[in-house]
Parts: structure tokens; sequence; C-alpha cells
């Protein structure tokens, strides 16, 4: 059987490959993002392990009142580098729209999604967060799963959003998943 590889085996290397790559794209098995003291919350997607990062942006030390959320890729996938979003994808899809609604609070809203409000505000302890309604209750966001199912480049079939975070009165975890 010289350079051939017997059915058996090459139905074993299917199955393994099925396996991986249906592990790959159920959401427990993504990469959590780590060591970003500035992190806000983060936002993954059945596309692949790329992960977009929403991070507290300051500059000098301080919070850039102009745009305060720095929103950039970590590409998993590729060597786990950072990278920034492109034109289109600022833009048109995973970009952050910010509106001061007074000291220290604004509210805001993806660009390809005005239809879910979040407010980064400070906390207790002076620290920045991303609070959004999660279960109809106010919480503090840390990620978003977006399930896609389909669909093209401009109008992806997306079946749900799955938003996780922190119950600030009682420090529990709170999901809710959201049919689009």
């Amino acid at each position: 059987m010289s350079g051939c590889i017997s059915k058996r085996a090459t139905l074993s290397l299917l199955l393994v490959a099925f396996c991986f790559s249906s592990n790959l794209h159920g959401q427990d098995k993504f990469p959590e993002p780590v060591g970003n003291a500035n992190q806000l919350f983060y936002l993954q997607r059945t596309a692949n392990t790329n992960t977009i990062i929403c991070e507290l942006n300051v500059k000098n030390g301080n919070l850039d009142l102009e745009d305060p959320v720095h929103v950039y890729w970590i590409r998993y996938s590729e060597k786990g580098q950072k990278e920034e979003l492109n034109y289109i994808q600022k833009k048109f899809a995973y970009g952050v729209k910010s509106k001061l609604l007074s000291k220290d609070k604004y509210e805001l809203q993806f660009v390809s999604y005005k239809k879910y409000s979040m407010y980064l505000m400070k906390d207790a302890d002076n620290k920045f967060n991303v609070y959004g309604a999660i279960n109809q209750k106010q919480a503090i966001v840390n990620r978003i799963f977006v399930k896609i199912n389909g669909g093209s480049f401009w109008v992806p079939n997306v079946e749900y959003v799955e938003i996780k975070g922190i119950d600030p009165a009682t420090g529990k975890e709170v999901m809710e998943r959201r049919k689009i």
C-alpha cells in the first residue's frame, strides 16, 4: 500500500477532523482573552475563534472622552496577534458608537445592531464597566456570542446572540440568549 491510506485510516482522519471542527464551533471551546486590565468585554462568533475585544480607550492615563471604547481583534486563528478593525468592520459590523450622556456615562451601540444599548459607567469602586440588559436587569456585560448559520458577508443569518455578564447586586453570572 505504498503512498495509499486505507479506507479505515481515511475514515478515522475524517472523523477526527469533523470532531475538531465541531468543537471549534462550539461556543464553549473558544479561547477566553485574559490579561488586559482595560478589557470591558469581548465578542465571539461561530465563524472562527478570532475575537473582538472592546477595551477602555485610555490615552496618557485618562479616558479618551471623544472615543471611550477601543475595538480590535485578537486573531487566534492566525498567530494570536492583535489587529485593528479594517474600515468595513469598523463602519458596518463591529465598530462601537458612543454618546456622552453625563460625566463618566456613555451610551454604546454596535454600528451593526442599534437595538441593544449598553452603558459605559463607573461602579462603586470607581472602575469603568459596560452595563447592559440581561434578562431585563442591568448587568455588567463581559461576553457576547453570536451564533451565525449561513447567510452572506453583508447579511449573515444570525440565529441568536448570547449575552453573559455579572449581576452587580449578587456577583453571580447571568446569561440571556436572544433570537435576532
